[in-house]
Parts: C-alpha cells; structure tokens; sequence
C-alpha cells in the first residue's frame, strides 16, 4: 500500500491517453451498442434555437513539463458545438496529435453549415452519426487518433406539426457533455438534465474509444474502414429537446474525470444565478468556460492540509490538457446569427 505522500505523488501522474489498436477498439464494439435517448417533453414557444457559446482551454502544467503538445480542439458555431481530444501518444511516432482533431471538427464545421443553415436543401442533414462519418472519410490521409463530442441544433424537427428544436448529440470516447435547465421557472437554479457516458475500453482511464487513423508504424491491422465501423457501431448518440436558457457544457475528459457534475452545476449557477437576465452576456458565458478549466486542474494540486481533493476517477484526479465548450440556448432570430457563424476552435493559454 503506498504511504500518502506517494499516493498523492501517484495521483498527479494520472495522465496520458494511450492509442487503442485496432483490435481491441474493433473487439469492444460487441460490448457497445449506440445509444438513442429521446427527450419527449412539450415544446411551447415553437421557434428556432441557435447555441452562444464560448471556449476555454488549458495546457496542464505537469504535461507542458514533459513536452507534450496541447492536442485539445473546441468547436463554437450556432448550429454546431464540439471537442476534441487528440491522443498525444501519437507524438511519439512524428505524428502531430492535434492535426486531426483540427480537421475533424474542421469538416463537421463546414458540413453542418451546408446542411444545416437556412437554405439549405432539405434533407441534407441526415444526423449527427452520418456528419461525422463524412467528416473523418474526408480528413484522409491525415494521420492521428482523437475522442470526440459533438452537438447539433437542429431546427427541423417537427411533432405533430410543430417546430420541435433538438439538441443532436454524438460522442466518442470521454470527452462528454452536460446540460442544465432550469426546471422551475427563471427564478429557479439550473439543473442537470442529461449528460453523457463515458465510453472507455475495460474502464480503463488510459483507454477510451478512439476515431483514429494510424500507418503501420502504429498499427499494421488498422484500415480507415475500422474507424468508420467505430462511429457506425460505437458512437453514443442522443436527441435531447432544447429550450432556450438551456445551458449545455462540453469538455475533454480533464473536465469530467475532474469534477463532478454536482460541482460544473455549482460553477455555472455560480455566475448565471437565479433570476439571471436571459440571453447571458457573452462574457459571462466565456467566464464559466474558465472556471470550470480551472477547477479541474485545482483538483490535480494539494490541499493545504497535503490532502488531495475529491475527484470522479479518485483523490487527485488527472493531470491532463483541459478544453470546455459552454453554450446557451437562444433565440436564433434574435441572436444575429441567422446566417453566419461564430468563430471556431481557439486555444487558449
């Protein structure tokens, strides 16, 4: 049994994501079955809902020590929100590990806005699984692995013949996402509604569900086919009602191996209390992106006492590179963004 101060020195060496052969991601797949949650409730207001939404991210300073790129990449548009989370093993083999999360959300970006924006053809967005699909099969030939999480607002969904916004949800890996409603009224707190699993090989922290693409030097069984497989087969996928207020976070897996969803809810309450004026101020929403980046990496430090902080994977957490997407559900007509994006993925310091 290790004395508490190697226990704490062993908990700040929680790090790393390690690439996931091809077999083993393939094998797993019988274990996984793609996740189709409806949220049903009655959608009053029956207009269109667009996401504001802010990023921050963080390079952890344990890994910054030992030379690791910061391959974490967020995505902010109206319709489309995401992360990615490249796995930086990769740079062991002269692979840039955030090239093709880049990319990734690169695609989605500009796929959800062929598909989704007014104008578009109807019958152009066919979903989030088929988005992504599309998007990794046009990144080829780039090389590198990453998680993913991504969410659409999707404005044509209809129930018995009205506007019905949803909010499309795919993930693959552990990076995850969380939204919170007020359930009560604008007086009343925001509360968690929904949030993602976490879709790990064994439970192993170390080794979450991947989108990859990797030559021999990596894996001599992996083909593009495998990975496609991984999203058809794999991916985990939800259809969760919107309303506007809702506030939906994002984050890599420094986020949610971190803090508990009881804590995120604290942090955004925090600065969106009960009674806040609605739409938040942009700077508000920025703010809680950062307050949540740096909650989790205080969870990796010691208490004044030597003891280290509770955290969802255990005392200490993990040392990890820490990106938060956090975004409000708006009125799209109201918003100014009918017809133009927002600015995408930006790292921060």
């Amino acid at each position: 049994v290790a004395s508490g101060g190697t226990a704490r020195a062993l908990s700040m060496h929680r790090t790393g994501t390690f690439f996931v052969e091809a077999n083993a991601q393939r094998s797993n797949l019988a274990n996984l079955r793609r996740e189709n949650q409806h949220f049903t409730e009655l959608y009053q207001r029956n207009k269109p809902l667009c996401f504001s939404a802010a990023a921050y991210q963080k390079t952890h300073p344990a890994k910054a020590q030992r030379g690791r790129k910061d391959a974490d990449v967020t995505l902010q548009t109206p319709s489309v929100i995401g992360v990615a989370d490249g796995v930086s093993q990769i740079e062991d083999f002269g692979i840039d590990a955030s090239r093709l999360p880049k990319e990734l959300l690169g695609r989605c970006k500009a796929l959800a806005e062929q598909q989704l924006l007014p104008g578009s053809p109807d019958g152009a967005y066919l979903g989030p699984m088929p988005l992504v699909r599309q998007a990794y099969q046009e990144t080829s030939p780039t090389l590198g692995s990453t998680t993913l999480a991504l969410s659409v607002l999707d404005n044509g969904t209809r129930i018995h013949g009205k506007l019905h916004p949803m909010i499309a949800v795919i993930s693959v890996g552990d990076c995850g996402l969380l939204v919170l409603r007020r359930l009560s009224g604008e007086d009343s707190r925001l509360t968690p509604v929904f949030e993602t699993e976490m879709q790990r090989i064994g439970g192993n922290v170390g080794a979450p569900l991947q989108l990859a693409r990797v030559d021999a030097r990596i894996d001599a069984n992996f083909h593009d086919g495998i990975t496609v497989e991984v999203i058809e087969k794999g991916s985990s996928v939800h259809c969760v009602s919107a309303y506007e207020g809702d506030i939906v976070v994002m984050g890599s897996d420094g986020v949610f191996d971190n803090l508990f969803t009881s804590e995120i809810a604290d942090i955004v309450n925090g600065v969106l209390s009960p009674g806040s004026s609605y739409p938040a101020e942009q700077s508000k929403i920025s703010f809680i992106a950062r307050q949540i980046v740096e909650a989790s990496h205080l969870k990796t430090r010691p208490q004044h006492d030597g003891h280290m902080r509770d955290a969802p994977i255990g005392p200490g957490g993990k040392a990890d590179d820490t990106a938060c997407v956090v975004a409000e559900v708006v009125d799209l007509e109201s918003s100014g963004d009918e017809h133009s994006p927002t600015s995408d993925q930006s790292p921060g310091p």
